[in-house]
């Protein structure tokens, strides 16, 4: 155990931007997700936006997501370049998710006229929208060659706002077991699976480098510049920043790193997306919904969001003093759950907060309209 004093750490610039990331991350998804959601309902599309899973489908995530970490840890070199290359796809698109509302945003203001450019998988694509792809897929071009952390945590950061606003769960009920569920998922896997596989397995995934087929295309066909494309790449499925933020890292050496998976901030943000849809129903009269003075005494929001930064920041205390990795889900279950169960529990709301559902797939859902 470190001395109490260690915890100064925190207060240094990569842990602090680490936390603020991660809280603005996670709030932001769960905001997107409830606006697509009103949004698509509005066009009367929402089947095909989003997929929400039943009980048993969410139950299933902790045991499919045990079974990818196991195959990553034993055959990742082997298809390392693999998921590079969907990961990359993955990207692109999720970045273009994130992105698409402002730049309409932006054409709107300015009276740009975007007419249609072509037409693909029935779809008719703008002009606009074929400028935006292609930076998207410049921006991951970027990635590829470079790896910078920079452009790694942007990727990293769309990919969880895109799952978050897909991947619905229909009720708080439905989340508290995948909670408590991956609460366990994330404990054994961090604490007891050395014990069984000889080597931490969490820790071992989070941290293994995937090979570049960008550099492998290049280097077999004797291409130019081939120096200046990286060998390995850290794929964004987790956050990461220098730990001497302002004096640089090595790229490379993960050590130098801090990080915290994406995971970590899309799990809490679906909770999070389903207390804000609460929250719309019970302050109907508020032009704003994020607007606490018209909210009359709810806003579940606030202490959830709360939680999830003190169940962050205490999650790196404990990694601090112990000197150890530690399961994020640990601290953030109960950091934001609990406060949402119990306060609702004291304004006798436990009942329709706990099966309150979804926008069901229908059409017929009724939703805020903002």
């Amino acid at each position: 155990m470190e001395p109490l004093w260690k915890l100064l750490y925190l207060l240094e610039p990569a842990p602090v931007t680490l936390v603020l990331t991660a809280v603005v991350v996670t709030f932001g998804s769960a905001l997107r997700a409830s606006n697509y959601g009103e949004e698509m309902e509005r066009n009367r599309d929402l089947s095909e936006a989003s997929i929400t899973l039943d009980r048993s489908q969410a139950l299933m995530i902790p045991i499919m997501s045990s079974c990818s970490l196991l195959l990553m840890f034993y055959l990742f070199s082997s298809v390392s370049q693999l998921l590079t290359a969907f990961t990359a796809v993955a990207s692109a698109s999720s970045l273009f998710f994130c992105l698409y509302p402002y730049v309409m945003y932006l054409k709107s203001q300015l009276g740009l006229a975007d007419p249609y450019m072509s037409r693909c998988c029935s779809k008719f694509f703008t002009r606009i929208q074929g400028l935006l792809l292609l930076l998207c897929i410049g921006i991951v071009a970027a990635w590829l060659v470079s790896g910078h952390w920079i452009l790694n945590n942007l990727l990293g950061i769309s990919i969880c706002v895109a799952f978050v606003s897909h991947v619905r769960l229909q009720n708080i009920k439905i989340c508290a077991m995948l909670l408590a569920c991956l609460f366990v998922y994330d404990i054994f896997w961090v604490f007891f699976s050395e014990r069984l596989f000889g080597e931490n397995v969490m820790v071992s995934v989070a941290t293994q480098q995937a090979s570049n087929p960008v550099h492998t295309v290049a280097n077999s066909l004797s291409l130019p510049g081939l120096q200046l494309i990286t060998k390995k790449l850290e794929l964004p499925v987790k956050i990461v920043f220098p730990r001497n933020l302002f004096g640089g890292a090595v790229p490379g050496n993960s050590a130098d790193f801090m990080m915290l998976g994406l995971g970590d901030m899309a799990i809490p943000a679906m909770l999070l997306s389903l207390v804000l849809s609460f929250d719309y129903r019970k302050s109907r009269d508020s032009v704003n919904p994020l607007d606490i003075p018209s909210a009359k005494g709810h806003k579940y929001i606030w202490y959830a969001l709360s939680g999830y930064a003190l169940g962050l920041v205490t999650a790196l205390a404990a990694g601090v003093l112990t000197h150890s990795p530690q399961p994020a889900l640990l601290y953030l279950v109960p950091a934001t759950l609990g406060p949402v169960i119990v306060l609702s529990w004291i304004r006798n709301e436990l009942t329709e907060l706990w099966e309150g559902t979804m926008p069901e797939m229908n059409g017929k859902a009724r939703l805020t309209e903002v």
